[in-house]
């Protein structure tokens, strides 16, 4: 996304929005359709092998198209943070309606989140995975690897929307300050939501707040988070998989 100087964007930004002039509007989706290939990648790392990468890309293509068209460079936000919610929302849309998920694993799912925001109600804070596995009757291993298997699916991720019934939700992304903002409400609502994010990661166990950390801030994949904990890959999908779960009941319940 370096092929032009900001200003070069910022003129085609401009001949774009004052005049609906295609050759900038496909200069635009050149310029910042590595985006997509940066979220297909992302997104696409723990899908089942059937899922075409190509088909993501091609997913969130129209994601970015759709950003270009909607964005409005007069309200000082970011682009990039823009855009990287719509075509995650249009990727997502797309594998929802393929129902690319097993039913079985979305019960699980939601079984799982159920019975963390139980025990976290009852306890006031963040259960362990053997209080979690004692809660719903299970050892630990099989409680492991219905983790780790929502992981390898791709199921869940704090990158995916925080409340995934309302496509125009944040992301953990959206958290991310952007200075240049002109919307003092729409400063206010972040700030909150950055406020909630950060006391919600602190209250997590040291190792999941660990593992959130090191993935969504400081870009670490899962398997180099592996070897600073000196764990295994798998592992380290299972402990992300608990935590963002228990930071989603924190965010979607009233």
């Amino acid at each position: 996304m370096h092929e032009r100087r900001d200003d070069e964007i910022a003129v085609l930004w401009d001949t774009f929005k004052s005049s609906d002039d295609q050759g900038a509007r496909e200069g635009l989706i050149l310029h910042f359709s590595p985006l997509v290939k940066f979220v297909a990648g992302r997104l696409g790392s723990g899908l089942p092998r059937s899922v075409d990468p190509a088909d993501l890309v091609s997913y969130g293509t129209f994601g970015l198209i759709d950003a270009i068209d909607k964005f409005e460079p007069e309200r000082g936000y970011k682009f990039e943070t823009y855009a990287v919610t719509r075509i995650k929302g249009a990727i997502l849309d797309e594998l929802r309606s393929l129902d690319w998920v097993p039913r079985s694993v979305r019960a699980r799912a939601r079984e799982i989140q159920r019975s963390m925001a139980e025990l976290e109600h009852s306890l006031q804070r963040t259960a362990t995975e053997e209080e979690l596995a004692e809660h719903m009757d299970l050892s630990v291993e099989a409680l492991r690897d219905q983790l780790g298997e929502l992981s390898t699916l791709g199921f869940v991720a704090l990158d995916e929307l925080l409340n995934p019934d309302d496509r125009e939700s944040s992301t953990v992304r959206d958290t991310v300050p952007d200075s240049g903002a002109l919307d003092p409400s729409g400063s206010f609502e972040k700030e909150e939501t950055r406020y909630l994010l950060a006391d919600s990661i602190n209250r997590l166990p040291e190792r999941d707040r660990l593992v959130v950390t090191l993935y969504y801030f400081e870009g670490l994949s899962l398997a180099e988070i592996g070897s600073v904990l000196n764990v295994t890959e798998s592992r380290v999908c299972q402990i992300h998989t608990k935590a963002v779960l228990s930071l989603r009941n924190r965010f979607i319940e009233p």
